[in-house]
């Protein structure tokens, strides 16, 4: 779901969990939790994550709802 979808986000973009979380300002093991759904960003973060990645969060979230259907 989330996680799966911002692995393969990071990855296309050629980022390691440590390289993305120094870019969006949170710690690397937040970024492994996330991609294992562990965790869920806030709105904030969100934002800050899709930047990093140079997406949108619409669209890294608009890929996780067609996971759903």
């Amino acid at each position: 779901m989330f996680g799966e979808e911002l692995k393969k986000a990071r990855k296309k973009a050629k980022q390691t969990q440590e390289t993305l979380a120094g870019l969006a300002n949170v710690h690397p093991t937040y970024i492994s939790h996330l991609e294992n759904n562990k965790k869920s960003p806030t709105l904030d973060t969100l934002f800050r994550i899709c930047e990093a990645l140079g997406t949108s969060a619409s669209k890294l979230i608009a890929k996780v709802e067609k996971i759903k259907r």
